[in-house]
């Protein structure tokens, strides 16, 4: 029995697979907390999320192209500054994508059979975890589907709206706004960007990595940034700031405004859709990583196994498929939104990081300090508890591993 993944994905799946994460449930429900931080200046939120995102893209897609292994930026925190940074990276990237997996699941629950979430909830986890283990390529066939027709009900939604007589260009933006808003709202939205990791650390089950990865990871974001301003205009044309910051499902909410709301159940289904997807993207992507922390010791060794016939990390889906379905059959972790966009900010901080090191050239390096500086003043910006709570999280890793290696050495 071979540990090694095989290498089955091309770039179309590739990109696929991160539009499966990024056109997820973040389009459906973050720019109302978003609006809500940055005011009037929602899209100017949204432009320095993209910025951010970009920098953090060009950095792990280079370091993917240089170490095409499962794990993502816990591989490359590893070899580039040291055990211990990238064990940080792993571990912020697992606790806190675990639990946005079950705010995936509940979303599903939501739309699919509102007062049922959990139950719903469960059953989406397990079916999601069943297309895991039958294979990465099946699951890149059904994150085909899922982003094909998620992309359908938003153009539906953009189109509806901009072409209703509701549509109001000046509401687009407007006066009451503040930098540290635009930030917090900047920060809020990157949550949405964050799926073009699923890419990275499935490095090791794609073709040709070095080529295939930055040319993935770029058209993947430069198509989720297309269609995220689009529906921004939308909803802010229709809306305006103060009732899309106020609304609890935006997209509904703005085809009602625009005359239409027998588009309403059509966005329920996509938004379920969009939700289903985003949480197929996300269990392979911490699978993977706990694959590669087992491999390394971190986490128990028997995680790292890798199913001889459908060649997937068979353990890890299992066992992180075990711990959302417990999550999201008791806890209700719909507001994860900020946790994870600290997770996630912390974790693209040490990618940045990693690639300041590489011999890239001043080009490389610039994008890659922007990329650092950004993601430590987006983490900063987020809201006080969100803020909190992930740096516990880091701290207790970080004591973890402080632990583990004294009880190896004898100490």
């Amino acid at each position: 029995m071979t540990d090694e993944l095989k290498r089955t994905l091309g770039v179309s799946d590739a990109v696929v697979v991160g539009l499966g994460a990024m056109v997820g449930a973040g389009v459906f429900a973050a720019f109302a907390p978003a609006a809500a931080a940055a005011g009037g200046a929602l899209l100017g939120a949204l432009a320095v999320a993209a910025l951010v995102a970009y920098c953090n893209a060009d950095s792990s897609a280079r370091l993917a192209a240089r170490y095409p292994a499962s794990g993502g930026t816990y591989v490359y925190g590893r070899e580039r500054l040291g055990p211990f940074w990238g064990y940080l990276a792993g571990w912020g990237f697992v606790i806190g994508k675990t639990a946005s997996c079950a705010a995936m699941a509940l979303t599903v629950g939501a739309y699919v059979w509102p007062g049922q979430e959990h139950a719903v909830a469960v059953a989406a986890v397990v079916a999601v975890t069943a297309a895991g283990y039958g294979g990465v390529q099946k699951s890149a066939r059904i994150a085909r589907l899922i982003v094909a027709a998620v992309l359908a009900v938003l153009a539906a939604v953009v189109v509806v709206c901009l072409s209703s007589g509701a549509a109001a260009p000046e509401r687009l933006s407007g006066p009451d706004w503040t930098v540290f808003g635009l930030l917090q709202g900047a920060g809020l939205l990157f949550f949405a960007f964050a799926g073009y990791a699923r890419i990275t650390t499935l490095g090791e089950e794609v073709r040709d990595p070095e080529r295939t990865i930055p040319r993935a990871v770029p058209i993947a974001l430069g198509i989720a940034l297309l269609v995220y301003a689009a529906v921004a205009v939308a909803l802010l044309s229709v809306l305006g700031v103060e009732a899309l910051a106020g609304s609890s499902a935006p997209l509904a909410d703005a085809v009602r405004a625009a005359g239409v709301p027998e588009l309403a159940p059509v966005v329920r289904v996509g938004a379920a859709l969009a939700a289903l997807g985003s949480l197929l993207a996300l269990v392979l992507g911490v699978s993977r990583t706990v694959l590669a922390m087992a491999r390394d010791g971190h986490l128990p060794r028997a995680l790292a196994a890798v199913h001889p016939r459908h060649q997937v990390p068979h353990h890890a889906e299992l066992a992180v498929g075990a711990v959302v379905a417990v999550l999201a059959a008791t806890a209700d972790l719909r507001g994860a939104i900020g946790f994870s966009s600290f997770g996630v900010l912390a974790y693209y901080a040490i990618a940045n990081a990693s690639a300041w090191t590489l011999d890239s050239g001043v080009k490389g390096r610039a994008v890659a300090a922007v990329g650092l500086s950004g993601c430590v003043v987006l983490a900063c910006a987020l809201p006080l508890a969100s803020v909190v709570a992930g740096a516990a999280v880091l701290a207790l890793g970080a004591a973890a591993y402080r632990v583990r290696g004294r009880l190896r050495s004898g100490i």
